[in-house]
Order: structure tokens, then C-alpha cells, then sequence
């Protein structure tokens, strides 16, 4: 495997091959959607509704890159219905499946949550695969996993694991089992990955499957324009104790620059990089960050928000230590993950802009 992956040069003659790219209305998939379309690649965004497909094509940051025919839409209500994506997948070369369900506002009762996050996450999975299948044409599926597939959720949420996880651990499926949303969400990403490896081994098939794992992903989101969605996405865990929440609970130190995992996804596509395996995303490995330096942070590059109250700072988020390795991601695609800071940088820097047109 070739270590110069470097930057998007890697892209230059992709010649419009046609790429299926699910969840672009996600944080992580939207910058998918922007660095495919700089590539030249040709592509087919699968999203849930007209309304999603009109919001995607209207975006500033779409309309600049002047995509014209090498942007289109598939409308996929069910994600995990029977055959969802066998029109989506037709004449693609690549998929990049990031569409999975994930923790939203409110509450999932326990014994709904193996409906609402695990089956989705497991049929929405292996419909991609088999689409992909039936294509005759795809070369690489490329899915969007999570470090909370590596692990235990005992571990991830409560550490004291001295283990280092890396891109080739593996955790069994949990009994069905959760006390709620977060729970539901790590077990569905434990499922998925392990569903999808164990249909890989068993079938024939003229294509390979690369697994993204990222960390706590951190970041601007140009699809956020209201301050309140700001702390409502995955920045929430950031900006929460930097606006004065008090956690109670320590979290594991690993998080990672969106930026970052939004080009592994597309430097997956090369074909230098070898197929059937998979990629942490995840920065200052393996000993990671601790939350709180946020504040250090924050006070250097953004003094006057401090000083005026916008930003509190007054909120706490004890870390507790969890080794997460992603220097094979590192040496593979040839890059250097953004720190923790400039993950900071990047996403209070969003919301002090949206904060300040409020």
C-alpha cells in the first residue's frame, strides 16, 4: 500500500466516475459531497426527499462549485427497505455510505431502541452491500463505522480498559439490551460492522469494503444557520461545558478534526489503498486529549468572547484515559490528523459567527 496519498492531488484524473454517496446531509457527508465534486467525480446523492435534494442543491457552497450534470438525486424514503439502493447503485463505480441512524432530541424508550437504531443500522448496511452486488459495476463500497464499534459500550463509557483499540478490534453484538438511545447507537455500529465483515466473508464479489472508524468528530457544519442547531449536533459534547454545562461523567480523550475524516472517506476511493480493511480516524493518538484544554483554547483565539460571556467557560467534562490508534490511518493516506485545537478553532468559531447574527 502506497503511503503518498497526500491532499487531493490523488484525485486528479477520476474522470467522472460516477460515486453514490448516502447521509450528505449529515455533517461529516456534506463535506463528502463538496471534496468529491472538487475531485470530479460525478455524483449521486441518495437522500430521503425531494425537500433534502433541493436543500443540498441550493447550498452556496454547492452552487459554487458549479457542478451542472455531475451532481444528481435519488429519492430513498426507507433506507433499509427491500432493494432501497439497487437504482441508486446502477453504473457506480464507488459507494460511500454515511446514512445511519443516530441519536436525535428526545428520548428512545429501551424497548424500542433495537427497532429504531439496530435493525436500520444492520438492513440499511447489507441493502448497500447487496445493491452494490447487483450492480456488476461497483468496485469499492466505502461505510462510515465509528470507534464505538471497536469496544465494549462499558468501555467506551466508562473506561478503565487499558487496551489500545485499533482499527482491527472487535467487540461481539450486545443482547438487545440498552438503557436508551446512546447505548442503542453504539450497539448499532457494533452490528453493522460485524454484519456486514461476516457477509463480505461469505459472498463472491467483484468488490471490497473499506470501514471509516472516526472518534468524537468535531468541526464547522455549513449546513448549520441557526445558533440553537449549532449545540444540537455532534459538536454538542464541545460547546455544552464550554457554555457552562457541568458533566458529571468523564468521556474518553480521542476526537477528530471533520475535515479529517470527511477526505479519508474520499482518499478510500484510491485504488493504491488496499481493500477489505479498516481506518481510525482520530487525533494525538494513541494517548488523546483531555476535554477541559478546551478552555486554554478558547481563551487564546477567541479572548474577546471570553471576556464578553458569550463563551462562559465556566462548565466542566472530566476526561478519563482511552488509548484509540490511528497512525496506520496516518501512514496509509499520508496525512497528519488536526489537533485537538484546531477542532476547537473550528467549531466555536462557527458558532461565535452564528451567535453573532442572532
Amino acid at each position: 500500500m502506497s503511503s503518498n496519498l497526500n491532499a487531493l492531488q490523488t484525485f486528479d484524473s477520476v474522470s467522472g466516475d460516477v460515486v453514490l454517496i448516502t447521509g450528505a446531509t449529515g455533517h461529516i457527508g456534506f463535506i463528502v459531497l463538496q471534496l468529491a465534486l472538487k475531485a470530479g467525480y460525478s455524483v449521486r446523492a441518495a437522500v430521503r426527499s425531494q425537500e433534502k435534494a433541493d436543500s443540498l442543491s441550493s447550498s452556496p457552497l454547492i452552487k459554487a462549485l458549479e457542478p451542472a450534470s455531475r451532481l444528481s438525486f435519488v429519492i430513498v424514503p426507507d433506507l433499509s427497505a427491500p432493494s432501497a439502493y439497487d437504482e441508486a447503485a446502477q453504473g457506480a463505480k464507488y459507494v460511500i455510505h454515511l446514512a445511519s441512524p443516530i441519536p436525535m432530541k428526545g428520548y428512545t424508550a429501551p424497548e424500542d431502541c433495537e427497532r429504531v437504531f439496530v435493525i436500520p443500522a444492520i438492513k440499511g448496511t447489507l441493502e448497500m452491500l447487496e445493491a452494490a452486488k447487483r450492480s456488476g459495476t461497483v468496485q469499492r463500497v466505502v461505510i462510515t463505522s465509528s470507534v464505538i464499534a471497536l469496544m465494549t459500550f462499558k468501555d467506551f463509557s466508562q473506561g478503565g480498559n487499558a487496551a489500545t483499540f485499533t482499527a482491527d478490534s472487535r467487540v461481539p453484538t450486545p443482547p438487545n439490551l440498552y438503557s436508551g438511545d446512546f447505548e442503542a447507537y453504539a450497539a448499532s455500529k457494533v452490528a453493522a460492522l460485524n454484519e456486514s465483515e461476516a457477509w463480505m466473508a461469505r459472498e463472491t464479489l467483484a468488490f471490497d469494503l473499506v470501514n471509516i472508524m472516526p472518534s468524537f468528530v468535531f468541526g464547522r457544519n455549513n449546513l448549520v444557520t441557526d445558533v440553537k442547531d449549532v449545540v444540537s449536533g455532534s459538536n454538542s459534547a464541545l460547546l455544552s461545558f464550554l457554555l457552562g454545562n457541568k458533566a458529571e461523567s468523564p468521556l474518553g480523550g480521542h476526537s477528530v478534526h471533520v475535515d479529517d475524516v470527511a477526505r479519508t472517506h474520499l482518499l478510500a476511493l484510491n485504488p493504491n489503498v488496499g481493500g477489505n480493511q479498516s481506518f481510525v480516524t482520530s487525533a494525538q493518538t494513541p494517548n488523546g486529549m483531555v476535554w477541559e484544554d478546551a478552555f486554554k483554547f478558547v481563551a487564546v483565539h477567541f479572548p474577546a468572547a471570553v471576556a464578553g460571556g458569550t463563551l462562559p467557560c465556566n462548565g466542566s467534562q472530566p476526561t478519563y484515559d482511552q488509548k484509540v490508534d490511528s497512525s496506520k490511518t496516518e501512514e496509509v493516506f499520508g496525512f497528519k490528523h488536526q489537533s485537538y485545537e484546531e477542532q476547537v478553532k473550528s467549531a466555536v468559531g462557527h458558532y461565535l459567527e452564528l451567535a453573532a447574527k442572532a
